[in-house]
C-alpha cells in the first residue's frame, strides 16, 4: 500500500531470511540487506526494496509478540513513555547498493488496563513489532510523533524514494 505512493510498478518477492533478534536498531540495517541480498540473487538487474523495523524503549527491543500476553505486556511498557521505531531500509540495484536507518520517536498517553484489552479485542496485532499499528486504533494512544509517520508503519515512504532516486530509478521511467 505505501509502495503504491511511489509506484504501481513492482512485485513483492518474499525473502526468506532469518530476521534474528535484533539488540540494538543497527541490526535491523544489516536484516534488511541480507532480504535485500536474498531477493537480488532471485531477481537479476532489479531493483529490490527492503525493509525490517523494531520498537525500541528503554534500550530493549520490541518485536512482534509470540501471544495477546506478550502483547499486553508490550502495550504496558509502551505506555506513557516515550519509544523509537527504527527501520533499516536498503535498496539494491544494477548501480550498487543505498541504505538508511530511520528512526521515528512517538509517546503514547497512559493507558489503562481497559485501553489496552479494548486495542487488543479489536485489532490484529501478532504481526506488529511493538504489538500496535499506528495506522489503527493505537493512533488513539499518540501523544506525540517526531519524525516519519510512515516509518512508524514500516515503511519510511520518503526515504524509500530518495533512496530510489540515488540508484536511478525516476518516477517517469517505463
Amino acid at each position: 500500500m505505501l509502495l503504491k505512493l511511489i509506484t504501481e510498478k513492482f512485485e513483492q518477492v518474499p525473502p526468506h531470511v532469518d530476521e534474528g533478534n535484533p539488540k540494538r536498531p543497527e541490526d535491523l540495517l544489516l536484516a534488511a540487506r541480507a532480504k535485500a541480498h536474498a531477493v537480488g540473487e532471485k531477481v537479476k538487474k532489479a531493483i529490490v526494496i527492503a525493509a525490517d523495523t523494531g520498537v525500541f524503549v528503554a534500550g530493549q527491543h520490541l518485536g512482534k509478540p509470540r501471544d495477546l500476553d506478550e502483547a499486553r505486556r508490550m502495550l504496558a511498557a509502551l505506555s506513557g513513555r516515550q519509544h523509537t521505531v527504527v527501520t533499516g531500509v536498503c535498496v539494491l540495484s544494477p548501480t550498487g547498493v543505498e541504505e538508511e536507518l530511520v528512526s521515528t520517536r512517538v509517546k503514547f498517553f497512559p493507558l489503562t488496563r481497559k485501553e489496552i484489552d479494548w486495542y487488543l479485542g479489536s485489532e490484529e496485532v501478532l504481526d506488529k513489532a511493538g504489538a500496535y499499528g499506528i495506522q489503527g486504533r493505537a493512533a488513539a494512544f499518540v501523544e506525540r510523533i517526531e519524525g516519519d509517520f510512515f516509518n512508524v508503519m514500516g515503511f519510511p515512504v520518503s526515504t524509500v524514494y530518495r533512496l530510489l532516486r540515488r540508484a536511478g530509478w525516476r518516477p517517469d521511467a517505463p
